[in-house]
């Protein structure tokens, strides 16, 4: 078991504004990344010069040697990505972090994503020129939301999901994201009505069931705790983080859809949900409040299931009762907007929302939250999860 001073924990939270595809021509994606982690650095209270691993995910373009040079580092001892498709892997980088700090490879890791994405190649976005193992293109499904909408569909039909109860979870974040200067939506009302008459753009998935797509960065600073004594930001415990991939799921909806017929309409989550919690000693009970990945709002009702805080089929119902809700519910969930909301970061900015709810410093703030799981990906190859303490 680790000791307690080598317990890992985040103590620098930094982001850049986030704006819509293509609202950057300004700065590259390489100054927007360098700009977030220079801004989680000075609020842990450290130099640049101190941070000497980085770490990120999935296909990430700021190579560490660009960063080391465009911000001075004097010393990168540690460089890793995680693999895994789109923001699956977002949590996975807390855990390449962690590992790093804990065996002494580095002291202070950067862990980031950077978009810019309106200046580059968009990931998911049809590219004829694309080639791999794909087989999905020539049937007309070249884009996650065309991809993601069968099992969405099976989903809804095996257990009688109603389109009302998707459009909660975009009311959901819509609603949290007017409490926060951060959301790209956050002067945008939103209402049942207007969502329900929203076009399709993949059947069931209307257009408020899609997360946006946004250029900024975002990252945060890892270390151990005996050394995060000596910093000035409250330090968040990462109390485990886990990534993993369910038996027989391989690239699931993004690659061929020939996943095990009980797991079609699963979101495969269960795996990862079962690890973090294990490693965490924790269980569903214990969770004040979650940051659930919702690229698209039908996955965030599977990862409800998947992580226990409803039962299979029970989470269209769960919504609609007002659960996820800031007010008046119990787990209230993507509390700065999320992706539909917020900005989509492929996964980071729930990694920073859920070390503002421990820190007490969301803007819809859940009294008394020691204890958020976020979870990075559903429906994608290898998901991740980590869950946030005090």
């Amino acid at each position: 078991m680790t000791a307690i001073r080598d317990e890992a924990c985040i103590v620098g939270l930094g982001e850049t504004e986030y704006r819509r595809w293509g609202g950057f021509q300004d700065r590259s994606e390489l100054q927007l990344t360098c700009e977030a982690i220079q801004a989680a650095a000075a609020d842990a209270g450290l130099d640049v010069d101190d941070i000497d691993g980085v770490v990120s995910y999935a296909m990430d373009r700021n190579d560490p040697a660009f960063l080391q040079d465009a911000m001075g580092l004097p010393n990168i001892r540690f460089a890793s990505q995680a693999w895994g498709g789109g923001g699956a892997a977002s949590c996975a980088s807390l855990q390449h972090a962690v590992a790093a700090v804990q065996s002494g490879a580095a002291h202070y890791v950067a862990a980031f994503r950077g978009l810019c994405q309106g200046q580059s190649a968009r990931y998911g976005k049809f590219n004829a020129a694309r080639r791999g193992n794909n087989f999905l293109a020539p049937f007309g499904m070249f884009s996650p939301p065309i991809m993601m909408a069968p099992m969405i569909q099976r989903y809804m039909y095996e257990y009688g999901v109603k389109q009302e109860h998707l459009g909660e979870i975009a009311l959901n974040a819509r609603a949290n994201a007017h409490r926060n200067p951060r959301a790209v939506m956050r002067d945008r009302p939103l209402t049942m009505e207007t969502y329900l008459a929203s076009r399709l753009i993949a059947s069931p998935l209307r257009l408020y069931d899609c997360c946006q797509e946004n250029d900024g960065a975002c990252a945060v600073i890892v270390t151990t705790l005996e050394r995060a004594r000596d910093l000035k930001a409250r330090p968040v415990r990462i109390l485990a983080a886990a990534h993993m991939n369910t038996p027989g799921w391989g690239a699931g909806p993004v690659g061929t859809h020939n996943m095990p017929i009980e797991d079609y309409g699963a979101g495969n989550c269960a795996s990862v949900a079962r690890e973090v919690f294990g490693r965490a000693g924790v269980t569903p009970k214990d969770i004040d409040v979650a940051q659930i990945y919702d690229h698209f709002s039908g996955l965030v009702l599977m990862s409800l299931e998947n992580f226990g805080f409803c039962g299979r089929g029970e989470a269209g119902d769960f919504v609609a009762d007002g659960h996820i809700r800031w007010e008046g519910g119990d787990l209230p969930i993507n509390t700065s907007g999320g992706h539909l909301s917020e900005a989509y970061m492929h996964g980071f900015n729930l990694i920073l929302e859920g070390a503002r709810q421990i820190r007490g410093e969301s803007t819809s703030q859940v009294e008394g939250a020691e204890i958020c799981l976020v979870t990075g990906g559903s429906g994608a190859p290898a998901p991740s999860a980590a869950i946030l303490g005090v």
